[in-house]
């Protein structure tokens, strides 16, 4: 396929990515897909392999998340690799915290099918987004001056 081909299906993964269409993905994806999301203590991160692994991390993501782009992305293509660069803004779900998000995906194309995506995220935004807060809000408490205590007796 030619490298502009290779852009298309890119650009259509992440369309049907965007639309949550879980089919028209697993459509565009090899049976051997492997996603490779980084970090830690984080839902998303690992290695995804297969249409399993991607359905597994497609329904982790709606549970999740919630992002949006604000931004068309960018395209760099080069033979069977197209590196999309981009920007999202996005909700951790269970914290109700949102994040800005920087990222670069490194996507291999073979025959018409994705066949690697390699995520290159700002994942330290996503972890203080993921952050649970120990009390439920900032202290607004002030000390008190030394001057206005009283021995109470």
């Amino acid at each position: 396929m030619s490298t502009q081909e290779n852009v298309q299906i890119v650009k259509n993964f992440l369309a049907a990515l965007g639309r949550r269409d879980k089919q028209g993905l697993l459509a565009l994806s090899a049976e051997d897909i492997e996603w490779i999301i980084p970090g830690e203590n984080w839902p998303l991160a690992g290695t995804h392999r297969g249409h399993a692994g991607l359905a597994d991390v497609l329904q982790k993501a709606n549970e999740t998340v919630e992002t949006s782009y604000p931004e068309p992305p960018e395209f760099i293509a080069q033979g069977d690799r197209v590196v999309v660069v981009g920007f999202a803004t996005g909700r951790i779900k269970a914290t109700n915290k949102t994040f800005e998000d920087h990222w670069v995906f490194a996507i291999t194309v073979r025959n018409g099918k994705l066949t690697n995506i390699r995520e290159y995220i700002d994942t330290q935004a996503l972890a203080r987004a993921s952050e649970m807060d120990a009390s439920p809000g900032p202290s607004t408490s002030k000390p008190i001056p030394h001057e206005t205590i009283r021995k109470v007796s």
